[in-house]
């Protein structure tokens, strides 16, 4: 078995060519692994993944044409032993369940790159599940919510697209008195002290993105 097939096999996905920059320059100097392909959105994810099978994949979760989650169910949906791991700048409860439910076994913040990507690689290259501590206490935190209906979620997008209650209740084809029920629901719900407040929460914990 040569040195090169020892090697941990990594694809990295992300918008940005200075993360993957960053990304690439750690794994070049690890000899256990090696960086074999990189891909800018979801749907170059899809690809790279086909083309190469990595070992270890880095996907970013807001991308143009696909976003992570997406690609993730699409290459999990294909190769269930894909082993993924989430590279994203947020920790909202909502998102990093939806990143799990659609196959990530690791999920890392960048601002922990340098100190946990390397590690975070072996371990779920080892066939471990691997979440810091920042991430594992904002899911604990929200374990017990109750969660937005679909219905709510929808109100909560277009109240975060600046849009009036009567606005809403023409797009959704419902009263609005019945959309005054649903905010009132999702105040209730996140805890929020108003309509401003209850999207910034909506965003920080991924429930809904601009």
């Amino acid at each position: 078995m040569s040195a090169d097939h020892a090697r941990i096999r990594i694809l990295s996905v992300d918008d940005h060519p200075l993360l993957r920059e960053g990304v690439a320059a750690l794994l070049a100097s690890q000899p256990d692994m090696t960086l074999i392909a990189e891909a800018s959105n979801g749907r170059e994810a899809v690809e790279q993944f086909r083309i190469h099978r990595p070992d270890i994949t880095l996907m970013d979760l807001q991308m143009p044409e696909m976003n992570g989650v997406d690609a993730m169910m699409a290459i999990c949906g294909e190769y269930p032993a894909a082993r993924i791991i989430v590279l994203t700048t947020y920790a909202g409860d909502v998102q990093v369940l939806r990143a799990l439910k659609a196959g990530a076994r690791g999920y890392l913040l960048k601002g922990l790159l340098r100190k946990e990507l390397l590690e975070t690689i072996r371990l779920v290259h080892a066939g471990q599940k691997r979440m810091v501590p920042e991430v594992a206490t904002e899911l604990a935190e929200h374990a017990a919510d109750d969660a937005l209906s679909v219905r709510e979620i929808e109100v909560l997008r277009l109240i975060s697209g600046g849009n009036a209650n009567k606005e809403i209740a023409a797009q959704l084809s419902i009263t609005e008195e019945t959309v005054k029920g649903h905010i009132k629901n999702i105040l209730a719900k996140l805890g929020a002290n108003d309509r401003t407040h209850a999207v910034t929460i909506g965003l920080k914990r991924g429930i809904i993105d601009l």
